[in-house]
């Protein structure tokens, strides 16, 4: 057989071609066998994913093809219903409703001829495996093919109950997060107040404490009086000698006691006045919750703030402000007051937590026909490069738990913004943060 001659037009080189080309086909062959393989597991894992996703899922899922034929459901829908995925495979639709209305209702979605409708809502009862009516709410999506034919239907749905629980679940949050809110913004005004308050209790006791010490003088000089007029009114019956009275009145001292008592009226009723002022004052600047505007002068606010921080506080804080000409706005008084009150003391409070050796402040007022606008640098440590996003967000504080709500800032933003202005931060060239306030100009009073 080896001696056969060669075939007759097929030389050496033709055949090196014919298995050269077979080596080639058989090695597309392993590469597309390869992709193939590929393919399918890649397929496999999608379908995989796919099938975890509706295992997962608890809302109840049917697909059906056109003709309301059941193609798919996914493990909610099997227990409600109480019926294995085999034997719901083919089992028309309407076989799992529970009522006539229901039946109607798909039968309508199925049958209307509109491909291209979006996902409509209604409500089904589905038999359960108790056969019981359970309410569904469900969204009906048609399937679409390559072609943009329509080949089915997905219901996608949750039993009613579930829905209203978990509304009435999230209504419950809701509300208690605006209480939660509420009690945050009280918190916050109470620790504005609570300052306020101490800067004025401080205020309050020099002139209350003066007036007490003329009252307890006054009390005592009364006692002696008495005790003189009614030795006056004993020597009128008895016809005491006057050199007893002159005796007892040197005695009592009575002569002093005449001249001292105008300059103690006069410095009680000048205590009690400086009392009705500095109640007047507080009247006018503490009240937060009224929404009155009328026009002010800023500069008057900013002493007001520096003071009863200084008083309540920060005593030794160093605060720069030279106020200049008058910088009308309209606003509150109250709002601008606590505004410029946490600002003032968070400036202390950077500079204090950075342990500078002096906590000063600078403030800065300018005003042009349209704009005021207000500069309050500090001398602390200036603001983080990651926090500057951050600090007018509510609840964010670099201060230590406890120390802050982190709501101050966020709550006078919004004030400046109620306002018609704005408020932003940056740092000084000079060191240290500084934060502005622009404000609409007012007219003058």
């Amino acid at each position: 057989m080896g001696n056969q001659p060669p075939i007759e037009g097929v030389d050496e080189a033709t055949w090196v071609d014919v298995i050269q080309k077979m080596d080639e086909v058989y090695s597309q062959l392993v590469r597309d066998e390869i992709a193939l393989e590929e393919k399918n597991e890649e397929l496999e894992r999608s379908q995989r994913f796919i099938f975890s996703l509706l295992s997962a899922m608890s809302d109840v899922l049917v697909a059906c093809n056109q003709l309301g034929e059941i193609e798919e459901t996914n493990v909610a829908l099997r227990e409600l219903v109480g019926l294995s995925e085999a034997s719901l495979r083919g089992m028309p639709i309407y076989r799992l409703l529970a009522d006539e209305a229901s039946v109607r209702r798909v039968r309508e979605v199925i049958e209307q001829g509109d491909t291209q409708r979006l996902c409509e809502v209604v409500e089904l009862a589905l038999a359960s495996a108790a056969r019981d009516a359970v309410p569904v709410e469900v969204n009906c999506t048609p399937r679409i093919d390559s072609s943009g034919r329509r080949v089915g239907y997905v219901f996608v749905g949750r039993p009613v109950g579930e829905l209203k629980r978990a509304y009435h679940e999230l209504r419950e949050t809701h509300e208690a997060l605006k209480r939660t809110q509420r009690q945050l913004l009280h918190s916050e005004k109470m620790a504005s107040l609570g300052r306020l308050v101490a800067g004025v209790a401080h205020e309050l006791n020099n002139p209350i404490s003066f007036v007490l010490g003329n009252v307890h003088a006054l009390k005592r000089y009364s006692d002696r009086l008495s005790s003189y007029l009614d030795a006056v009114h004993d020597a009128g019956r008895n016809d005491t000698p006057h050199h007893d009275l002159d005796a007892l009145r040197q005695r009592l001292r009575i002569d002093r006691i005449l001249d001292d008592l105008p300059s103690l009226i006069e410095g009680t009723i000048e205590g009690a006045q400086r009392t009705a002022d500095i109640v007047s004052g507080l009247k006018r600047f503490s009240v937060v919750d009224r929404e009155e505007k009328g026009v002010l002068d800023l500069c008057a606010v900013v002493e007001r703030a520096i003071h009863w921080v200084r008083k309540g506080t920060a005593p030794e804080f160093a605060v720069h402000w030279q106020p200049g000409g008058a910088l009308n706005v309209t606003g509150n008084p109250g709002q601008l007051l606590q505004v410029l009150m946490n600002l003032i003391q968070n400036a202390y409070d950077a500079a204090t937590a950075a342990r500078v050796a002096q906590p000063q402040l600078w403030i800065e007022g300018r005003a042009d026909a349209n704009l005021v606008s207000l500069a309050l640098r500090d001398n602390g440590p200036g603001i983080a490069a990651e926090h500057m996003s951050q600090i007018f967000d509510p609840f964010f504080t670099t201060k230590p738990v406890g120390k802050g709500t982190g709501l101050g800032l966020s709550i006078s933003y919004g004030i400046i913004e109620q306002h018609g202005g704005r408020l932003y931060a940056r740092n000084a060239a000079e060191g240290g943060a500084e934060f502005v306030i622009e404000l609409p100009a007012g007219p003058a009073y």
